[in-house]
Formats: structure tokens, C-alpha cells, sequence
């Protein structure tokens, strides 16, 4: 049996995508505040656009679930 699961949560996206994207950046010798943020905010927008091939409006996920093949696949967005 093959079914699909859509969960939305506005803000575990973004969140996890900002804790990523500090942590990769603040981990850079030689930047300071204001290079810091400008090179966070540019990562923030790749990190996101990347994401959105799973993630519809920023929030939605879907996943089907194959119950006989035991598997859970992440589904393209759509829309």
C-alpha cells in the first residue's frame, strides 16, 4: 500500500536553515560583523532556493509512504 503524508510547519524550514547556515559561517576566520551577515543572508537564499524543490511555499513536505517496499520517499514540490 502507497500512501502520501503532507506535514507544513512554517518556521522548521527557515529555522534550520539559519542555524546552518550561522554555524557554517561563523565557523570563518577574518570576517567581520557586517561580511558575516551579508555572506549569511546570500547562503540563507541559496540554502533556501535548493530546499524548495521539496518544500512548496516553504512549509509544506510531502512524503509517501510504500508500505510493502518499506521505503518513505520525500516528494518533488508542486505549485
Amino acid at each position: 500500500m502507497k500512501f502520501t503524508v503532507t506535514m507544513k510547519d512554517p518556521d522548521t524550514l527557515h529555522e534550520a536553515i539559519e542555524d546552518a547556515v550561522r554555524f557554517e559561517v561563523e565557523g570563518m576566520p577574518g570576517l567581520d560583523a557586517e561580511e558575516r551577515e551579508a555572506l549569511q543572508d546570500q547562503r540563507r537564499q541559496k540554502v533556501a532556493k535548493t530546499a524548495s524543490a521539496w518544500f512548496r511555499y516553504g512549509e509544506y513536505l510531502s512524503v509517501e509512504i510504500d508500505t510493502d517496499a518499506g521505503t518513505a520517499t520525500v516528494l518533488p514540490a508542486c505549485g
